[in-house]
C-alpha cells in the first residue's frame, strides 16, 4: 500500500492523519482506516471524492447504507464501503480539525470484472487444410484483461486489440487466431481463457468444437484371421472417418454384393468359391478412397502351425534314417563284390553208374586228373 499524508504549514507529524491505498473488486467491500497519534481533543472525517462527508467521527453524514461504521475512536476512524461499484473509485479524504485543519488522502482503485469470453467466427464445418479464423470478446475489465487461445492442450498465439467502453472506464478486448485445420483436429475444442486479476484464483473460458472435413480412410480386415469353409466369417471393411457410403464388389464381377452402406460385408456358409480378391470403395463428401483384401478359403480342418511343425520334424528324421540304411546297403555291397572267391569241387566220376561204392571209387580216381573248377559267389 501507499502511504498518503499532507502536512501543512510545517505542524508537527504527531498530529498528522494517515491512511493507505485500497484496490476492491467491483461488488466487493473495501474498509478505509484513517489514524492519528495526537488528535488534539480533535475529531476525524471521512469524505468522498466528490467532498461529501460520510463520517464525522461516529456519526454518519451521508445516507447511503453501503457506508458503515466500522471503528471509532480518538486516534481512529474506520469505516466500510460495500458493493462497490466503479463510480466509487476515487481519492477520499481524512481530515482533523485542528488549527490548521490536517488531511490525509486515500486512493480507491476499483477493478472491473471482465464478462465471459465468447468465440464468433465459427458456423460451418470446415474442410481439411482450410484456414479458420476465430475471434473471441470479453468486455467490461479494468483494467484491460488478457486473452489466450488453446486447442487441445496446444497454445495457440492470437493477435489481440482494445476497445474503451462507453463508460470511460472499462475495456472490451478482443483475440483473433488463425490456423489451418487437418484431420486430427476433428472434434478438437478449441478454448479462449481470459485472465485478470479481478479473477484471483478463479478463470473464465469459452470453448468451441471443431468439425472438419476429409476425405476417407479405410482398410479392409478379415474376421477371423484364417477363414475356412464354416460359418460364418467374415472380411469387413474397418470404419473410415466420416464415412457417407460403402460400396463392396468382388474382382472379376460388376455387379455390387448386394449394396449396402455398412461398412461390413458378410459371406456366410463360406466355401472355395468365396475365395478371390474383393474390393471395398468407402464414400464421403470429401471424396473416395478404395481398398482391396485378397480372401483364400481354407479347408474345414486345416492343418494348425504346431502340427504342421511337428509333421515336418517327424519326416526328417525318416528321411535321416532312410539315407543312414541305403548308405549302409552300398558299402555293403561293395565289400561283398571285393571279396568273391573260388574253390575246388573233387567229385566222383562216373559215381551214378557204377554198380556199387568200389567201383565208383576206382573210376573217381581215374578222371580225378580231369576235375573242374567250379566258382561260386557268395551273397
Amino acid at each position: 500500500f501507499a502511504l498518503r499524508q499532507a502536512v501543512p504549514g510545517g505542524q508537527g507529524i504527531q498530529s498528522q492523519p494517515t491512511t493507505s491505498d485500497e484496490t476492491v473488486v467491483a461488488g466487493g467491500t473495501v474498509v478505509l482506516r484513517c489514524k492519528v497519534e495526537d488528535p488534539d481533543d480533535s475529531s476525524l472525517q471521512w469524505s468522498n471524492p466528490a467532498q461529501q462527508t460520510l463520517y464525522f467521527g461516529e456519526k454518519r453524514a451521508l445516507r447511503d447504507n453501503r457506508i458503515q461504521l466500522v471503528r471509532s475512536t480518538p486516534n481512529e476512524l474506520a469505516i466500510s464501503i460495500g458493493n462497490v461499484v466503479l463510480a466509487d473509485e476515487g481519492e477520499y479524504t481524512c481530515s482533523i480539525f485542528t488549527m490548521p485543519v490536517r488531511t490525509a488522502k486515500a486512493l480507491v482503485t476499483v477493478l472491473g470484472i471482465p464478462q465471459n469470453p465468447q468465440i464468433f467466427g465459427y458456423e460451418l464445418p470446415i474442410r481439411e487444410t482450410e484456414m479458420a479464423q476465430l475471434t473471441c470478446r470479453s468486455s467490461g475489465s479494468k483494467p484491460a484483461a488478457e486473452l489466450r487461445w488453446k486447442k487441445g492442450n496446444k497454445e495457440l498465439q492470437g493477435r489481440c486489440w482494445l476497445q474503451e467502453d462507453s463508460n470511460g472506464k472499462t475495456f472490451t478486448v478482443t483475440s483473433r487466431v488463425e490456423f489451418t485445420v487437418t484431420k486430427e483436429d476433428n472434434d478438437v475444442e478449441v478454448t479462449c481463457t481470459v485472465d485478470h486479476e479481478s479473477l484471483q484464483n478463479s478463470e473464465r473460458s469459452t470453448s468451441q468444437k471443431l468439425q472438419v472435413y476429409f476425405k476417407p480412410t479405410a482398410t479392409i480386415e478379415p474376421d477371423p484371421p484364417y477363414p475356412r469353409e464354416a460359418p460364418p466369417p467374415s472380411p469387413s471393411g474397418s470404419r473410415p472417418l466420416l464415412p457417407q457410403e460403402f460400396l463392396w464388389t468382388k474382382e472379376g464381377s460388376d455387379v455390387p454384393l448386394h449394396p449396402n452402406t455398412n461398412r461390413v460385408l458378410t459371406l456366410p456358409f463360406l466355401n472355395k468359391s468365396d475365395s478371390g480378391t474383393y474390393i471395398c470403395m468407402a464414400t464421403s463428401t470429401m471424396g473416395r478412397v478404395v481398398v482391396r483384401y485378397n480372401l483364400d478359403i481354407n479347408d474345414a480342418s486345416p492343418m494348425s502351425s504346431s502340427s504342421g511343425t511337428y509333421h515336418a520334424v517327424i519326416g526328417g528324421v525318416v528321411a535321416v534314417i532312410v539315407f543312414l540304411l541305403l548308405s549302409l546297403l552300398i558299402v555293403l555291397a561293395h565289400y561283398l563284390i571285393r571279396h568273391k572267391g573260388t574253390y575246388l569241387t573233387h567229385e566222383a566220376k562216373g559215381s551214378d553208374d557204377a554198380p556199387d561204392a568200389d567201383t565208383a571209387i576206382i573210376n573217381a580216381e581215374g578222371g580225378q586228373a580231369s576235375g573242374d573248377d567250379k566258382k561260386e559267389y557268395f551273397i
